[in-house]
């Protein structure tokens, strides 16, 4: 039985809105018909072609460059087809409507999200880790993760990947040669070098892993929540780190009654700040509900920022309490702010310790001292290395995936420092460590995870 060919699929392919180019694309095992009905001719692949877009009575429905691919040589790995015309939301339904009609025997429908891409990655265009990469471009919001996304895109991660799985594909063969002769097992581990082999894939493996969690802090980022009383300083502090007045700021306290989101960079590394509203037992019903939301944003935090007012008097008991409320596994720095009122010398010096370990940082949301120091501390929080390669970006499933190889890995070199008769779970383990590894590029992968992933692209993607 012939496997079955995808039905032709199309989308608008730019974003929505008005803009001076706008694409319609179209996939399809093959499209030459539907290039007749649509040009009455003949397209050279891999040429632009300037022609007029009408509709089967001959309405002249827009005018622009025409390229088509011929499979497998395009983006999907199919014949592809992209119509280029006038970037106005109207003109391009019309321009898809009329591509949907003149291939409705063929099947032709809607894309879903990301199904371009994921016919690229079924066709083998590209790995999964460069499919994700895809989106991760579109999305990028800073030079720095442009520039991991497009070597992700390039291949650079998986060529990593794939050149260590190797290694442990070639470990792997001479094992399982080893225990189809059982004669021969007494003498493998020294033989074939198996312990100095497995040592070095495991040093080469926490150097990808040191790299991949680069990539994911570039990626994802901190979600950083700015808590503490009223009137400390938490809306000022937001605007300073963003540059500009976001925040609502003033006098009165229980101002913010809601949470103010705002991305910034710093090296590259988005950070969201959140600033809340001030934490205090209240009556007024609305700042009721956004103090409960305040807490509900701290219990999702990757660090706190628990700002302290450096000229009140007599609130400790109130900023103890709120400390013990802290989630106990998230790092917290505690910031005292308004410290230009109180001192006018504040040294960029690493931060101090109180008695309870964390970090204390003295700042002014006004002046702009001690904010380095403090863009310092969230950067080493999220572990970030300035001076570290980090080429690509990365996903903390591939995170994931890597510490599962670490791990057996680690296992197969505490059975290697044992005798011979654990080879068969010596080889167990190394196939398991070849899987984790196999499912970064898509060698491995569940038809759920494959849904999730291309779910969350764009539509024309």
């Amino acid at each position: 039985m012939s496997p079955l060919v995808p039905v032709p699929i199309a989308a608008i392919a730019t974003a929505p809105g008005r803009g001076g180019v706008g694409i319609v694309r179209v996939s399809g095992a093959s499209l030459s018909i539907l290039v007749r009905r649509l040009f009455q001719r003949e397209l050279t692949p891999r040429h632009a072609h300037l022609l007029p877009f009408e509709t089967e009575e001959g309405e002249l429905l827009d005018e622009g460059i025409v390229l088509y691919f011929a499979a497998p040589h395009s983006y999907t790995g199919e014949d592809v087809l992209e119509l280029q015309g006038h970037g106005g939301p109207a003109v391009l339904r019309r321009v898809l409507q009329r591509c949907l009609d003149a291939g409705s025997d063929m099947g032709l429908r809607i894309a879903e999200p990301g199904e371009f891409t994921q016919r690229a990655f079924l066709n083998g265009r590209i790995d999964l880790a460069q499919a994700e990469a895809v989106a991760d471009l579109i999305e990028a919001t800073s030079e720095a993760a442009a520039r991991g996304a497009m070597a992700s895109l390039s291949g650079v991660f998986s060529q990593k990947v794939n050149a260590l799985a190797d290694r442990i594909v070639h470990l792997r063969m001479l094992v399982e040669a080893t225990l189809d002769f059982p004669e021969e097992e007494i003498d493998f581990l020294e033989k074939y070098q198996a312990r100095p082999m497995l040592e070095a894939l495991s040093g080469e493996l926490r150097g990808i892993i040191a790299q991949t969690r680069q990539g994911v802090i570039l990626r994802e980022g901190l979600h950083v929540v700015l808590a503490g009383r009223p009137n400390v300083g938490k809306s000022s502090l937001l605007n300073a780190l963003a540059g500009e007045d976001i925040a609502i700021v003033t006098p009165i306290a229980g101002t913010t009654r809601d949470k103010v989101v705002q991305e910034i960079h710093l090296d590259g590394v988005p950070l969201h700040i959140v600033d809340t509203a001030g934490l205090r037992e209240t009556d007024d019903p609305v700042e009721r509900i956004g103090i409960a939301r305040t807490w509900k944003e701290i219990e999702r935090a990757d660090v706190i920022l628990h700002l302290q007012d450096a000229t009140a008097a007599g609130e400790e008991t109130l900023d103890a309490g709120i400390a013990a409320r802290l989630p106990p596994n998230t790092p917290v720095l505690k910031v005292i702010n308004k410290i230009d009122l109180v001192d006018n010398s504040v040294a960029d010096a690493p931060p101090p310790t109180d008695d309870s370990n964390d970090a204390v940082l003295r700042i002014s949301a006004r002046t702009g001292a001690g904010l380095d120091a403090l863009r310092k501390a969230l950067l080493d929080i999220a572990g970030w290395n300035p001076g570290a390669e980090s080429p690509w970006l990365a996903r903390e499933r591939h995170l994931r995936a890597l510490q599962q190889a670490e791990e057996h890995l680690a296992v197969a070199t505490a059975h290697a420092a044992q005798d011979d008769r654990v080879l068969d779970l010596f080889a167990e383990e190394l196939r398991l460590a070849h899987e984790s590894l196999s499912s970064i590029t898509g060698e491995f992968t569940s038809d759920d995870l494959l849904g999730e992933i291309f779910s969350r692209f764009c539509i024309g993607k």
